[in-house]
């Protein structure tokens, strides 16, 4: 199981991805064996503490590069918010939107379902900037209330061709072929 180059992590929301925390919260090698930690593995990327979802795990420096960097796979979020998510809003998104952070944009997203007044996303990035998801639609208006869009929950599953698939808190080695397809080309 320790031969595997990367490893998936289901994380749960209210932990954090950081190896320590100055405020005693819970992170993400609290959840892991105690080897993941000795032996230096570390997070591709990062999901907020609110957030939940993939993460995967690596030991090699060049591979956290070569899969955050320039040309890495897309990553794929289900999301609710509170508030009417329209087509102009998607279409906005996808376009980009002026954030405190400067432009954020998705390359992909869609509506999957409408419970009351909270609105199912499936939404793709392809880069990854602080709470970027949160900020884009944060940056938007829900068009009944005149309020902004709230991202209540946020979930990453996905990221390029490996999807999520064990449960919070569980974590896996990828298989060879599941790391072939996701470093297919990028070697």
């Amino acid at each position: 199981m320790r031969d595997s180059r990367i490893l998936m992590f289901h994380k749960p929301k209210g932990v954090t991805t950081t190896r320590s925390d100055e405020l005693g919260r819970k992170t993400v090698y609290d959840c892991l064996p105690a080897w993941v930690r000795a032996e230096g593995w570390v997070p591709v990327g990062r999901l907020d503490r609110d957030s939940r979802g993939l993460l995967l795990l690596v030991r090699e420096g060049r591979l956290v590069d070569i899969l955050t960097g320039p040309g890495s796979p897309e990553k794929l979020y289900e999301v609710w918010v509170r508030g009417r998510v329209k087509e102009e809003h998607l279409e906005a998104a996808r376009r980009g939107v002026a954030t405190s952070l400067g432009t954020l944009s998705c390359t992909r997203a869609t509506v999957t379902g409408i419970a009351g007044p909270k609105t199912k996303l499936e939404v793709a990035i392809s880069e990854g900037r602080n709470r970027h998801i949160r900020r884009l639609f944060g940056a938007l208006s829900d068009p009944e209330r005149g309020t902004p869009l709230k991202v209540l929950d946020l979930k990453r599953v996905a990221l390029g061709p490996v999807r999520l698939d064990i449960p919070s808190g569980a974590w896996r080695p990828l298989s060879e072929d599941e790391v072939a397809r996701l470093l297919q080309g990028r070697l």
